[in-house]
């Protein structure tokens, strides 16, 4: 509750609409675009335009539609004039703005890449070398901090200021971890609180060569393009790995896409069919510092994170949920 001031919902709508009737409105646009007299007709051709503008008003103004798209704030925020409603900036905020632009990216973002650079080199390194080790306690330990330390070094890339609620329920050994996602740094934002193994699709080039040095110290799971498809095969592997008191907790993210942090999709069920036990994980970014939104059918991935380190900073609040699991139902046999 106290939070509740500071995350406003979505309220700027962009499309304005009069508060007119039906009957009104078609008469308007028979008068701007006919000569004729407005009582003539019951019925004109120019109509559907009135009623294909409506439905494309109302597929604009959908509240599905709007979660794909970033959150408009109320006010200006120092990074970009994209509030609808402010129509007039004073000559002193453009002259804070201009002085914040030199900030962000003539002393913040070279200082984030460097620790982006270090904290992405020191866990490829570290990861390969922690997984010569035979298995046992101390490869573990070590895996464990060693990616502790390098999440935390690219969370500090971001300035990314994390709020952790109810530590006590974090996710264990044993079970899967489900959060709603807004951005790729839901990852490291929910890694450097705690260990995870993590679920995804093989990838190449840099992306390819950290998975590939990750999976060598934990025992991350990841899958071919050919195998993403085949949606037992996938679960089978969930469910080995869930079932296996001695291995990670499984992050996932159910929604399968990025939201605008103002809603939650629907789960998609499969990650609940491995009968795991689920810790149910809450993250709400503040878009006043800098949004954390990836819309990734306007922005690339490298676009996006130089968005994001010449942002403010990255502020957001993490809810650890009680542990649910799965009931089963007993039919009674006739």
């Amino acid at each position: 509750e106290k939070n509740h001031p500071l995350y406003k919902p979505y309220v700027n709508g962009i499309i304005a609409k009069e508060p007119t009737s039906l009957e009104e409105e078609i008469k308007e646009i028979r008068r701007s675009g006919s000569n004729k007299a407005l009582d003539t007709p019951e019925f004109e051709l120019s109509d559907i335009f009135y009623f294909c503008r409506k439905g494309i008003e109302t597929i604009m103004d959908d509240e599905v539609t709007k979660r794909f798209s970033a959150e408009e704030l109320e006010s200006w925020n120092l990074l970009s004039r994209t509030n609808y409603n402010f129509h007039y900036i004073s000559l002193r905020l453009t002259v804070l703005w201009g002085l914040g632009v030199v900030i962000r990216y003539c002393i913040l973002l070279p200082l984030r890449v460097a620790l982006a650079f270090t904290g992405i080199s020191l866990l490829v390194t570290g990861t390969t070398m922690v997984g010569y080790l035979p298995n046992g306690r101390c490869k573990e330990f070590l895996s464990k901090h060693v990616h502790l330390m390098c999440y935390r070094i690219c969370v500090r890339a971001l300035t990314a200021i994390i709020t952790y609620h109810h530590r006590g329920n974090r996710p264990r050994n044993g079970g899967i971890c489900v959060a709603n996602h807004t951005s790729p740094i839901d990852v490291i934002i929910l890694a450097s609180d705690g260990y995870y193994a993590m679920v995804g699709q093989v990838h190449g080039g840099l992306m390819g060569v950290i998975q590939r040095a990750m999976v060598k110290a934990c025992p991350h799971v990841w899958f071919e393009r050919s195998e993403v498809k085949d949606r037992h095969l996938v679960a089978r592997r969930l469910s080995e790995h869930a079932h296996d008191k001695n291995k990670l907790p499984i992050l996932i993210f159910p929604e399968g896409t990025c939201i605008n942090n103002t809603s939650v999709m629907m789960f998609k069920k499969g990650s609940f069919e491995i009968g795991a036990t689920v810790y149910p994980v809450a993250i709400k970014y503040d878009p006043q510092f800098g949004d954390a939104f990836f819309n990734s059918s306007k922005y690339g991935m490298v676009t996006y994170l130089l968005r994001m380190m010449t942002s403010w900073a990255i502020v957001c609040s993490v809810w650890y949920l009680p542990p649910m699991t799965r009931e089963v139902s007993h039919l009674p046999l006739d």
